[in-house]
């Protein structure tokens, strides 16, 4: 996701600069970090993909006219950017174009950090910006929030199954959660967890099929994740995938 493609003739390509060796440094780094913000003029910003639809090219995304990421792909979270707060408009462009296919706008603000989610099929994209906690959770908890970017499977109830449990010994952690939603920031007792999903209203039976079922992961305390929940890429039955982003470690 280093800056790599200059486009002739673009002014905003050029504008990249702006960001400097910095941004390209922090790009170059895996995703789901996280850099703290110390200074009290800094604001931060992450880009994430999460339009299941193939016919949705690797994004370029700028703030503004100052580029952010190039050729961002599906399921890709990009690092935490650092940036001057302000107000911004950031633009998702296709990659090696200078039409933007979806924007959004948004107040960034001092020691803050946000994520900026495109989401949907091609036809209907979509992009939401939201602001990050920054803070761990409370001792011996996790912070964990759901956005629900999934169109095709309806209203769904959301599972955490704690670790020697099972999905019909589990009560719902979430219910009735619907597209474009966004749960907020929710704590729980730190543990290893399997995120499971069904149809909202179903009643756990031995021979339940769910929409997702993920590994069994386990959480330290103090962790603040965003988990993102979108269609399955490819599938004749509509199912789920889940992104899951580390807003803290």
């Amino acid at each position: 996701m280093a800056a790599r493609h200059l486009h002739p003739g673009s002014r905003r390509r050029k504008q990249a600069l702006q960001l400097g060796a910095l941004a390209a440094l922090l790009l170059g780094l895996p995703g789901c970090q996280s850099i703290e913000v110390t200074s009290t003029n800094v604001a931060e910003i992450r880009v994430i993909e999460a339009s299941p639809d193939p016919n949705v090219p690797g994004l370029d995304f700028y703030l503004n006219n100052t580029a952010l990421a190039y050729n961002v792909g599906y399921s890709t979270i990009s690092s935490y950017i650092p940036v001057v707060p302000g107000a911004y408009t950031v633009t998702a462009d296709g990659d090696k174009t200078t039409t933007p296919l979806v924007s959004a706008t948004a107040t960034l603000t001092n020691g803050n950090s946000y994520s900026a989610i495109v989401g949907n099929q091609l036809a209907n994209l979509s992009e939401t910006i939201l602001q990050d906690q920054t803070q761990p959770a409370p001792s011996g908890e996790i912070s964990v929030r759901f956005v629900d970017q999934a169109s095709k499977v309806g209203a769904v109830d959301v599972y955490l199954i704690p670790t020697g449990s099972t999905l019909i010994t589990t009560l719902p952690f979430l219910t009735d959660v619907t597209f474009t939603e966004n749960t907020g920031y929710l704590n729980i007792p730190a543990n290893t967890y399997t995120i499971a999903i069904v149809p909202t209203g179903t009643v756990p039976l031995a021979t339940t099929l769910t929409l997702y079922t993920g590994s069994q992961v386990t959480y330290a305390g103090g962790a603040v994740r965003t988990v993102i929940l979108v269609d399955q890429q490819i599938t004749t039955v509509p199912g789920l995938q889940v992104i899951v982003a580390k807003d803290v470690n």
